[in-house]
């Protein structure tokens, strides 16, 4: 690990944001991986929620200069794309069997073999998060850490499952239309920057409503049905081996969702952060609320972010002066659960 006084430089106009993809060949189909950084640094995987990619649902978290030099001063990014989410990708085969989420989380391994990954950090949102989470369970010697973003671990409600139904139908007969893209909006933001009458829509959902169009109906299907499909995984929660760390928005359909699931997974291992007046993309509606929680979580495994750097002086952070006032609500604008983050790391 590098010592603390080693600083980063970040350019945020010489990134590039598309990274080198990669088409990893499963047991279970290819996927598409973009790889974002310097392979030899420990991994961060990502996993994107419903009809999304890493662009789209990721972007705004990595345009936040200092979540983007946190991350990449520690991590190689990994940007997994749920099968035929990815940039220009093509129909899917109808002839192409449906998969299921355990058939999407037992992809994650022979991806990580690919690359010749170990344990690896994940980051999830919403379906993503399922998916990660399953994958933590079923692999949890190939988990470090999740950092799940308005996850889901329950069977859908009644409620869900209709919409969800309904929404199936819709992509079947008339493709990516203007209903399912409000219902996709309302799945991810709050109301607030979603606009209304008197209020136009903000420019992240103008962004996502401009990615949602150029999805291909039938590839959204195959992800919207598998994650329509899944079990309760609420039991299997107290298996996981690694530590949580949890985002909800207090405006997100999944706000209760995330309680449950907290309230199931063990308490030395986890906490929750909630975000005030924000739905359940909190990497792309209040990725700067996410920045103060995430350093003092990678702290626990010995991660930091440089303290200089070129691209603001909003949060000067360093394992050696951290404020306990920063987590006040008045001046993060977040409800914070204490989170244990130095505790022994289990073998």
């Amino acid at each position: 690990m590098a010592d603390s006084s080693d600083s980063v430089s970040v350019d945020m106009e010489s990134i590039s944001l598309a990274g080198k993809e990669h088409i990893v060949k499963t047991g279970h189909g290819c996927v598409s991986v973009s790889v974002f950084g310097d392979q030899e640094k420990p991994a961060l995987i990502t996993y994107p929620d419903l009809a999304l990619n890493y662009m789209s649902c990721f972007q705004g978290l990595f345009f936040c200069p200092e979540a983007l030099s946190l991350l990449l001063h520690n991590f190689c990014i990994y940007h997994i794309s749920p099968p035929g989410h990815e940039l220009g990708a093509p129909v899917a085969d109808p002839d192409e069997p449906s998969l299921s989420v355990d058939d999407l989380a037992d992809q994650i391994p022979e991806i990580l073999d690919y690359f010749g990954l170990g344990a690896v950090m994940c980051l999830g949102v919403t379906a993503g998060a399922y998916i990660i989470t399953l994958f933590a369970i079923k692999y949890s010697q190939r988990a470090m850490g999740l950092i799940l973003v308005s996850p889901l671990c329950k069977a859908p409600s009644w409620t869900e499952w209709l919409c969800n139904k309904m929404m199936s139908n819709l992509l079947y007969i008339c493709g990516m239309c203007g209903i399912v893209k409000e219902l996709m909006l309302m799945r991810y933001f709050s109301k607030e920057v979603r606009g209304g009458v008197d209020v136009p829509e903000s420019d992240i959902v103008q962004s996502c409503r401009r990615f949602l169009g150029e999805r291909q109906s039938p590839n959204v299907l195959r992800y919207l049905e598998a994650i329509n499909g899944r079990p309760d995984i609420s039991d299997s929660l107290r298996k996981l081996k690694c530590r949580s760390l949890i985002f909800v928005g207090e405006n997100s359909p999944f706000h209760y969702e995330s309680l449950h699931m907290t309230s199931k997974l063990d308490r030395r291992f986890s906490a929750l952060v909630e975000v005030q007046a924000c739905g359940s993309m909190v990497t792309e509606e209040q990725p700067d609320a996410m920045l103060i929680p995430l350093e003092y979580f990678l702290m626990g495994y010995g991660f930091f972010r440089p303290c200089q750097f070129n691209v603001s002086p909003r949060s000067p952070l360093s394992p050696t002066s951290i404020s306990p006032e920063l987590f006040s609500p008045e001046s993060m604008g977040l409800k914070l659960k204490p989170i244990k983050t130095r505790i022994q790391a289990q073998v």
